[in-house]
């Protein structure tokens, strides 16, 4: 498993040119996830008026499945105020958009966690949308219509101070609940960890690898099975 360092340097591509609020808001997702034991990877930020009517031609005018009902200047992405995420698997190399995945174990499905941390930070969620559902989408619009934003309104600043207060308050409460910790196996570190709330989150295939343990996912019971080596005997 990469570590959230790495994590956020995979990012960083698609994290470039989005509105410092929305770039506050998922690099802190990108924070409390992981923390969480939920790594995701961003995987589209700020998308180019001609990339947004390249995807709206796939499955129309080019080969390929219908993706978005956005043409060019008409979303959010256009305009650096939206995000799309995925599920980083543990190999660090590959990404999953199963919605009942279970990486972590603990019985909630790891897309809802991450949805559950994006609200709370001031996203908008495309799966709640009534129409076309984007379960991957997150979005913030600032007070500002796609109409006006293509009309070339800004952000106000009241607007972009109601975001802030906002990440701050969900921040600041997680600061207070939670403290970081290093995990170490025979005085040496194999993860980084959170107490938060009197309980210890640790990256359990970190943790089985450095107990020379075995690890996998059974994905129809949505179990986690660690196997020690002396079971295998």
């Amino acid at each position: 498993m990469l570590n959230l360092t790495q994590i956020k340097n995979k990012c960083t591509a698609r994290l470039a040119g989005l509105h410092p609020v929305v770039l506050n808001a998922a690099t802190l997702l990108i924070e409390r996830c992981y923390a969480n034991g939920v790594p995701i990877l961003i995987t589209q930020g700020l998308r180019t008026i001609a990339e947004q009517d390249a995807l709206y031609a796939q499955g129309r005018t080019k080969p390929g499945v219908v993706v978005t009902y956005a043409k060019g200047g008409y979303s959010y992405h256009n305009y650096g105020l939206a995000i799309d995420f995925a599920l980083l698997l543990p190999s660090g190399t590959a990404v999953s958009w199963d919605m009942c995945r279970d990486g972590d174990g603990d019985r909630i499905a790891d897309w809802q966690e991450v949805v559950q941390q994006a609200k709370a930070l001031g996203f908008e969620w495309g799966g709640d949308w009534s129409s076309f559902k984007d379960y991957p989408h997150l979005q913030m619009t600032l007070g500002l219509t796609l109409a006006k934003l293509r009309g070339g309104a800004k952000p106000s600043e009241s607007a972009i101070n109601a975001a802030y207060a906002i990440i701050k308050a969900r921040d600041a409460q997680t600061a207070d609940n939670v403290v970081t910790a290093v995990i170490q196996v025979n005085g040496v570190k194999v993860a980084d960890g959170i107490l938060e709330n009197g309980i210890t989150y640790v990256p359990v295939r970190a943790l089985a690898k450095a107990l020379g343990a075995k690890i996998s996912y059974d994905s129809t019971t949505q179990t986690v099975k660690i196997t020690s080596r002396y079971e295998e005997k």
